[in-house]
């Protein structure tokens, strides 16, 4: 059956709850309204959640290994730990691996070029000679860093680094202050900032051992281990965990992501504030979904008793006020999703943090709101399956 013929069927035999709905334009619209602002406050806290959780795991998903070792005392990538690199020269001897390359992670203070205010940045480094990164305008810059004091610069880093992209791409050198280190910008590149760094620059790793000092190379934030064509990942970790003292973590790809969200979700305070953010949403929303087709079914008492007392069963009624339920959920969740594109924009473009709406949160959102309105429905007709007819008129 084709659409225009729904439609058609639609318009002249509306569903019972349909008809019901529209009979009170005012009322529908005012349900639609609570419903989209319920949406809207699941899409933002969803949305704050994946943007600033998705970018703490940005580093760890543009590493291009199969393992990686960490210290053990290491929490997330950021907490200052580190490892000696002579474990890095262990596990390159171990059977199976093919290469083990020394990636380093540090912050520093980016002195703005225009107005000389001091901004925090994070500094990755490595050797241009293993490239440990997947980002395709890196590795074309390789022979870049390799020279003296020079540096990538993220596009996307926050506009207090002043504007390097801008004079960059006009052809202009930028010079500036780095951990009162002289440094040039080479060349740019795009990853993005996060709520916790300002913006992030690249260099090799004989800039990083200028920057902090000859102690500094031998301290490895992490350790990128690619395994030979046909080994087993999981065996190979096995013998480097067995070649290696408990100083040293091993993980895959997938256990170095995971360990780094959980720690931001779970342990520390700002994953706790966001996860109680999205649950108040949700709360919200369960409350204004519920006292919307309450009072519809309470306005509507009358009418459902004279059914009821026709023989119709509750469950031919709780399919009415499960259609309206399912109806309120459509036609709120398109404003709300709508509003929410544009919030995200409007917010991407004041913070330079990644909010673009992502298919996983919009279905997401979606099925909360039906499943939202269903329970609604179900909790609202209780009053109705109780009611006796009689006392109703």
């Amino acid at each position: 059956m084709s659409l225009k013929t729904l439609l058609k069927r639609f318009t002249k035999e509306p569903p019972l709850g349909w008809a019901q709905l529209r009979h009170q334009k005012v009322r529908l619209l005012v349900a639609v309204a609570g419903i989209a602002f319920a949406d809207i406050l699941i899409f933002m806290q969803l949305g704050f959640y994946n943007s600033i959780f998705g970018g703490v795991t940005r580093i760890n998903e543009h590493l291009n290994g199969d393992l990686y070792i960490v210290s053990s005392r290491s929490k997330f990538m950021d907490d200052g730990q580190t490892f000696d690199r002579h474990h890095l020269y262990q596990a390159d001897a171990v059977e199976g691996v093919s290469a083990a390359s020394p990636f380093y992670y540090s912050h520093a203070g980016w002195v703005n070029p225009w107005n000389k205010k001091v901004t925090d940045v994070a500094i990755l480094a490595f050797d241009p000679a293993h490239p440990v990164l997947d980002l395709p305008d890196v590795n074309q810059q390789l022979e870049t860093i390799k020279l003296p004091d020079q540096v990538l610069v993220d596009r996307q880093a926050r506009p207090d680094l002043g504007a390097i992209a801008a004079a960059f791409d006009h052809g202009k050198t930028v010079t500036t202050e780095l951990s009162q280190r002289r440094v040039s910008v080479g060349g740019m590149f795009t990853l993005g900032s996060t709520l916790f760094v300002e913006g992030f620059l690249i260099t090799s790793d004989w800039n990083y051992l200028r920057l902090y000092g000859a102690d500094s190379i031998d301290n490895l934030k992490v350790g990128v281990l690619n395994v030979q064509s046909g080994e087993d990942i999981a065996a190979v970790k096995q013998r480097v965990r067995d070649s290696l003292p408990n100083v040293v973590s091993i993980m895959t790809h997938q256990e170095f992501i995971a360990a780094e969200k959980d720690f931001w979700d779970k342990n520390h305070p700002a994953g706790t504030i966001f996860n109680f953010g999205v649950a108040i949403g949700f709360v919200v929303g369960v409350v204004i979904v519920y006292q919307v087709l309450f009072a519809d079914v309470n306005d509507h008492l009358a009418e459902y008793a004279t059914l009821k007392a026709m023989g119709y069963p509750d469950k031919s009624l709780l399919a009415i006020v499960f259609q309206e339920a399912i109806i309120l959920a459509l036609l709120g969740f398109i404003p709300g999703f709508g509003v929410s594109i544009g919030m995200y924009s409007l917010l991407e473009t004041l913070t330079q943090m990644p909010l673009a709406m992502q298919s996983a949160v919009a279905l997401r959102v979606f099925l909360l709101t039906v499943i939202m309105c269903l329970a609604s429905g179900a909790i609202a007709i209780r009053k109705l399956q109780s009611a006796d007819p009689a006392e109703v008129f």
